[in-house]
């Protein structure tokens, strides 16, 4: 059932073929991102970031300016759009056959960096935070990260419940796809979001089943890039979880994962070439 034909996307116009993984490279502009919080924030050290992340390899690049690391304050649409458009504007500029995901779940960054260029729209929410996003994504035709959380971002650890944390969220995306297909979405990326709303035995539970995402014929992006899952499972931090990352990408690689949303491009293009010689 799941023909190549089904792992393409439609980046306006660009056809990204994902019968081969792809990456999705992180780029925070946030001055306090739980790993690289600031580094990238100026205009100057983001060029310099997408630059290197783009001769490693990453086909897709992630722009973000609102971190939803657990705990995080509320940042507003006028913050959001201050810290992303004047950055966003000079990569299109700089780098224009790149292809940009805006990392954002308000309907109105949505669409004004649609119209500077971007590719794509990643939503934590999956359109749940603001009402307007998948008709704004639908009718700009580019595709839609929806991703699995429970509860919001300020409070999703505290308590985390799950009967079964993979039949729920399976029933969700079930559900997202025809909600994104009423509103003109032609590509949906599934997400299962982990660290969102979840415990580590959650996290671990998704990725041992992470296949079954695979019933929905569309592309599966796997977030596990430095996340708490791996370094407290390590008792290490953040900064020296990099090859715990790789482990756990090289699992979510050998069960079908299309796109790895990473914070070090190098290494995840190394396990995805590495895998494919295994083939």
């Amino acid at each position: 059932m799941n023909t190549k034909h089904h792992m393409t996307i439609n980046c306006r116009g660009t056809l990204v073929d994902l019968s081969k993984p792809k990456i999705m490279g992180i780029l925070n502009l946030t001055p306090d991102s739980f790993f690289d919080g600031g580094n990238h924030n100026s205009i100057d050290a983001a060029l310099v970031q997408c630059e290197k992340m783009i001769n490693e390899g990453a086909a897709f690049l992630d722009v973000g300016a609102y971190s939803s690391k657990p705990g995080t304050e509320e940042v507003s649409e006028e913050e959001e759009l201050k810290r992303l458009l004047p950055t966003f504007e000079k990569l299109k500029f700089e780098f224009p056959q790149a292809l940009f995901s805006i990392d954002t779940f308000r309907s109105k960054v949505a669409a004004l960096t649609i119209d500077r260029g971007a590719a794509l729209i990643n939503d934590i929410s999956a359109g749940a935070f603001d009402t307007e996003m998948l008709t704004t994504v639908g009718k700009h035709q580019v595709p839609f990260v929806a991703m699995h959380m429970q509860g919001k971002p300020a409070t999703m650890q505290q308590q985390p419940k799950y009967t079964n944390v993979v039949d729920e969220v399976v029933f969700f995306f079930s559900k997202k796809i025809k909600e994104a297909q009423a509103a003109g979405i032609n590509d949906i990326i599934l997400d299962p979001g982990f660290g969102f709303g979840k415990t580590k035995e959650h996290n671990f539970e998704l990725l041992k089943q992470l296949e079954t995402f695979q019933c929905f014929d569309a592309p599966v992006l796997t977030g596990v890039s430095r996340k708490s899952m791996i370094y407290k499972t390590l008792n290490i931090k953040a900064e020296t979880a990099l090859n715990g990352t790789t482990v756990l990408h090289t699992v979510a690689l050998s069960k079908k994962a299309q796109i790895l949303r990473v914070h070090d491009v190098k290494e995840a293009k190394e396990c995805i070439d590495l895998l494919e010689a295994l083939q």
